[in-house]
């Protein structure tokens, strides 16, 4: 096992990708010179060149229809919006142009293109620039969505997103970057569709996915001295979604609390809700509950801002109210 942080991760990813299949090119804004915004890209200008490592201008749209046409042609391009926020300039490309084309063109023509970037709040970058979209796009048919929170999936997501032969959105937690986790050295994939049970318990199942995978482990951890076994189920990937290890799970625990960044209208607890309810409802011993973001812009101002973030404490709050212990 390798220590890497987030980023090196994806990165390491990135190379070795690049490295097997000279069909793979990333293309966005500073990812060459500057090495990419948050330094995903470091050092792949060098090593791979102009034509596999291309700056763009700032013009969203425009080079999210220049990958789309790539990939119709055979290549694999991986293009990496500098947040998701500014990817809504070019959500025409990513959800009328990539996630429809094998499906308009009767299998004819695929897509086999990566969209990533980091996406969700970070610290103090207001309300612009803090919005969790996973739930937007997963919503669309045609589009596979994965939500990597630890360094090694990031690594294996990310390379088998690369390999898929569909259009993927890849959003990555802009807080993480810096995370540091153990990743398997040499070929690492993790498949996409599977999630992964991050921690056992007895008592209570939490599923999460991205950042919200630490605010559910250090949620469990706390509960454990408390004498309260949490079971962590990370998503991982929220489009296809694997129904069988969240259902396994409550099978397990008869109870069940879903945790997410991104607002409750709508959101991707709201579809796990209705997954456990269809075929776990006899299983259950209490209502499932939702800790999401706050239903508001995300302030500026750093104390509300942490107000409006999911965190362990609302997290232990949810779990006593479904063990009856905290009405």
């Amino acid at each position: 096992m390798a220590l890497l942080t987030y980023r090196d991760a994806l990165n390491a990813a990135l190379r070795e990708e690049m490295a097997l299949d000279d069909r793979v090119f990333l293309m966005g804004e500073e990812v060459a010179e500057y090495d990419g915004a948050y330094k995903v890209s470091r050092g792949l200008l060098k090593e791979f060149g102009p034509l596999r490592v291309v700056d763009t201008p700032i013009a969203e749209l425009g080079f999210a229809g220049i990958g789309v046409g790539a990939a119709m042609v055979g290549l694999r391009p991986v293009i990496e919006f500098m947040t998701w926020n500014f990817a809504l300039l070019a959500i025409d490309q990513v959800v009328n142009s990539a996630a429809k084309m094998r499906y308009m063109s009767g299998g004819q023509v695929g897509c086999p293109i990566v969209f990533r970037g980091p996406g969700g709040a970070a610290l103090q970058l207001a309300a612009q620039h803090s919005q969790s979209f996973e739930s937007w796009y997963a919503h669309i048919p045609g589009l596979k969505v994965l939500t990597p929170g630890t360094p090694a999936d990031a690594k294996g997501l990310l390379k088998s997103a690369i390999r898929d032969d569909d259009p993927v959105v890849f959003i990555e937690g802009e807080m993480l970057y810096n995370v540091k986790g153990e990743v398997p050295e040499g070929e690492h994939l993790v498949p996409i569709g599977k999630a992964e049970v991050k921690r056992a318990g007895s008592d209570v199942t939490l599923v999460c996915h991205s950042k919200t995978v630490t605010v559910a482990l250090k949620a469990a951890e706390q509960l454990a001295d408390e004498g309260i076994s949490a079971e962590v189920v990370d998503l991982r990937t929220i489009r296809p979604l694997d129904t069988e290890t969240v259902l396994n799970s409550v099978g397990r625990t008869h109870r069940c609390v879903v945790v997410e960044e991104g607002w409750a209208f709508a959101g991707v607890g709201a579809q796990i809700v209705d997954v456990v309810q269809l075929h776990a409802f006899d299983e259950l011993d209490a209502p499932v509950l939702r800790v999401t973001g706050a239903d508001v812009p995300m302030p500026y101002n750093k104390h509300l801002e942490r107000a409006a973030k999911a965190d362990p404490a609302k997290v232990i709050a949810a779990v006593k109210r479904v063990l009856y212990t905290g009405i």
